[in-house]
């Protein structure tokens, strides 16, 4: 007997009779009812609830913002019935409460009277909470309780954001409001600032010119201290000016009464020093006779010698005078000149007039002093050529080139002679008109004198308060100076600061970025909703039954099997004693299970994908996992019910319920209690629903594979145990292998 007979012979005992054929049909169909059914009761659950029944309750009074009437309840309320999540009703507080409780409503949304008034209480001094009353009822639907508690945060997330944009917007407002007037700021802080800088530059200056003015009163109270001292002085010296100026004017009246008869005297020196040039010519042309003529020039150098000599004896003491009073003339109009300037008594013209006269006295002085030195000189020249003259007139015939460079001498001292006598002649006006320029002068200048000296004994009584003041000023001055080095270290330091002021406000308004309506707009949708949750599923199931079709396409397989092995045989017992071969008979006893399961799980997959048209990103691989899992579900029952007949049987389906709650098919695995997580990965149906998730939904191919690999070892696993338990049975057979089942 081969394999393919015992799956005829096993399949035939299945149709055998009409009842058979019914119960077999019956059992095939009960994974495609149990997992079709339930997956088509929760195939979209979301899509309906529009039709769950809910109530609103708006108690909302209202509140004031900005001077504008506000009901945020209102649109709240609005904008739920508007949205149709729910089939909500409008309706009484007690009429919702009771509804609630006979279940006529899921849950009821109550909004309290001072909804809005604590929605803008944000701007006020005393902030609140807004709050939103959920009611519900698990008598309902423990569910509807669930989905209520989320449809109010769904609310809840509404009026935040609406209120957020809101705020967002009025502080947006704001900051734009701040940044133009940050932008006036900062002009005004940058005039601030060019105004301390030029208000520290004039306290600079300030500070300097007080530096100075302190500098100078000090040293002018330093002065002044002996200024009434000195002042007393000053007054004796012009007593001793005014004494002198004087004696000055006295004397020059006397010098121009002695200088009157100058310019006649002047013009008879003049003529006598031509008169012997001319005749000292004459000699030196009549020298040429001079051997003839000794005696005579002897006789007359004589004469010419002692005329010359009383010449220079009469001249003598007049030209000291001239040079005297030439020597003395510039001294004294250089004393005088300061003087006169310094007079407070005589007037600019006065002034003018004396100075313009001591200077042509000092001029006429000068000059007169250098025509007196050339006729003294050439009196002197005169004197000593006529000398020798008359000493060598005896020896001049025998010395005449001596006498004739004598003459020749006498000649020339006789021209410089008379260039001086010319000089003084011509100049002797001067002089005389000068000296009574001066006289003149001399008098004015006494008279100014005089009340020069009045002034400085006026000027000595008050020195004593010019000192006193002085040393108030320097004192003043020392404060002032310390003020205006405050002042300047203060303005120094308001520059510092209003430039940083500048920058500062500079900095801040470029910080607050500048906006347009639409912009503020825009910022504010993103402030009251900074966060939006991106859909980004590398593998989506589709909707809810989608989801859960992994796990109950899984729990059908399990099913089946363990439904057929309620009319299949696991090994045939006439197989066993007849063919004695072990393998053949466990493969035969499982292929009769793992055909009809393909059969089961093909069907299963058509009603999935087209009855219920839930997504299967993968057909083909999707398709070959379900068989799988159902061919290991076989083996494994098969062998339970090999190893440990009608008890395995049962065990079948304890390891199912176990399964049940292992396998993570709703729940994620994590949430189970510990050793229930620990059997979540030691039981197969684990990994058949990781398997169809990821074909189904288009995961990793990888871990895919992975769970088939470990599907594929359970089922070895499985027939393995089967195989043992078989090979001991044909070769002995116990008691227990004889006891007929429980089941039958």
């Amino acid at each position: 007997m081969t394999t393919t007979s015992l799956v005829r012979a096993e399949l035939a005992r299945l149709t055998a009779t009409p009842l058979a054929r019914l119960a077999f049909i019956a059992l095939m169909c009960v994974p495609l009812l149990y997992g079709g059914a339930y997956l088509w009761a929760n195939r979209d659950p979301y899509a309906k609830l529009d039709q769950v029944p809910a109530a609103i309750v708006d108690q909302d009074a209202g509140a004031t913002l900005d001077g504008d009437r506000v009901d945020y309840g209102k649109d709240v309320a609005k904008e739920a019935i508007d949205g149709g999540d729910f089939k909500w009703t409008e309706t009484s507080a007690a009429d919702a409460r009771s509804g609630v409780r006979n279940g006529t409503y899921d849950f009821v949304v109550t909004i309290p009277h001072d909804f809005s008034a604590a929605l803008v209480s944000a701007q006020s001094d005393d902030p609140r909470r807004a709050k939103l009353t959920v009611t519900t009822a698990d008598t309902n639907s423990y569910l509807a309780s669930t989905i209520a508690e989320q449809a109010g945060k769904t609310m809840r997330t509404a009026v935040a954001e609406r209120v957020g944009k809101q705020a967002a917007k009025s502080l947006l407002v704001g900051l734009a409001d701040v940044r133009d007037s940050l932008g006036d700021a900062v002009d005004g802080a940058g005039q601030l600032a060019s105004g301390a800088t030029s208000a520290k530059d004039g306290a600079d200056r300030l500070a300097d010119g007080t530096g100075q003015l302190s500098s100078g009163a000090s040293e002018l109270a330093a002065g002044t201290e002996d200024l009434p001292s000195q002042t007393a002085q000053l007054d004796s010296g012009a007593q001793q000016v005014a004494t002198g100026a004087s004696k000055l004017a006295s004397g020059l009246s006397d010098a121009q009464r002695q200088t009157a008869a100058l310019p006649s005297q002047t013009k008879q020196l003049d003529t006598g020093a031509k008169q012997l040039q001319s005749g000292l010519h004459q000699l030196r042309d009549a020298s040429a006779a001079l051997p003839s003529g000794t005696s005579t020039l002897s006789e007359g150098a004589t004469a010419v010698a002692d005329g010359n000599a009383k010449l220079a004896d009469d001249a003598a003491p007049f030209l000291a005078s001239v040079q005297q009073l030439a020597a003395q003339s510039p001294a004294l109009a250089s004393q005088l000149e300061p003087v006169v300037e310094a007079s407070t008594v005589l007037d600019a013209d006065q002034k003018a007039q004396l100075v313009a006269a001591l200077e042509q006295l000092r001029t006429s002085s000068t000059t007169l002093g250098t025509g007196a030195s050339a006729v003294s000189t050439g009196i002197e020249d005169l004197k000593t050529g006529s000398a020798k003259v008359a000493a060598g007139a005896s020896d001049l015939a025998a010395k005449a080139p001596a006498l004739t460079s004598g003459i020749q001498q006498a000649s020339d001292g006789s021209d410089r002679l008379a260039a001086g006598t010319s000089t003084l002649a011509a100049k002797a006006p001067e002089l005389s008109s000068g000296i009574a320029s001066a006289a003149d002068g001399a008098s004015t200048l006494s008279n100014g004198a005089s009340q020069v000296a009045a002034g400085t004994s006026k000027l000595a009584a008050a020195a004593p308060t010019l000192s006193s003041g002085a040393s108030r000023l320097a004192t003043g001055a020392a404060s002032a100076d310390d003020g205006a080095k405050s002042l300047a270290s203060g303005l120094t330091k308001l520059e510092s600061g209003s430039t940083k002021l500048a920058d500062e406000l500079d900095e801040g308004r470029t910080k607050i970025p500048s906006s347009t309506a639409s912009s503020r707009e825009a910022q504010a949708s993103v402030i009251s909703d900074p966060v939006k949750v991106g859909d980004d599923n590398v593998a989506s199931a589709g909707n809810y039954g989608a989801g859960l079709a992994p796990f109950f396409i899984s729990l059908a397989a399990w099913i089946g099997m363990y439904a057929l092995f309620l009319i299949l045989k696991p090994i045939s017992k006439r197989a066993i004693t007849a063919v004695r071969k072990p393998l053949r008979v466990v493969l035969g006893g499982w292929l009769t299970p793992a055909l009809l399961g393909v059969v089961q799980m093909v069907a299963l997959f058509l009603i999935v994908r087209f009855a219920l048209d839930l997504n299967v990103v993968q057909a083909g691989p999707t398709i070959g996992i379900m068989v799988l899992a159902s061919a290991t579900f076989a083996a494994i029952i098969m062998a339970l019910n090999v190893l440990l007949g009608s008890v395995g049987q049962f065990l079948g389906l304890v390891l199912m319920l176990v399964q049940l709650v292992t396998a993570g098919g709703t729940f994620p695995w994590q949430t189970l209690p510990g050793p229930l997580a620990a059997l979540h990965f030691a039981l197969p149906m684990t990994y058949s629903v990781d398997a169809i998730r990821q074909t189904m939904y288009g995961g990793s191919a990888a871990t895919a594979w992975s769970d088939t690999g470990i599907l594929l070892c359970w089922l070895l696993g499985a027939l393995l145990v089967s195989y043992v338990v078989t090979a001991r049975q044909t070769r002995s057979r116990t008691l227990r292998d004889l006891r007929p089942s429980l089941i039958g």
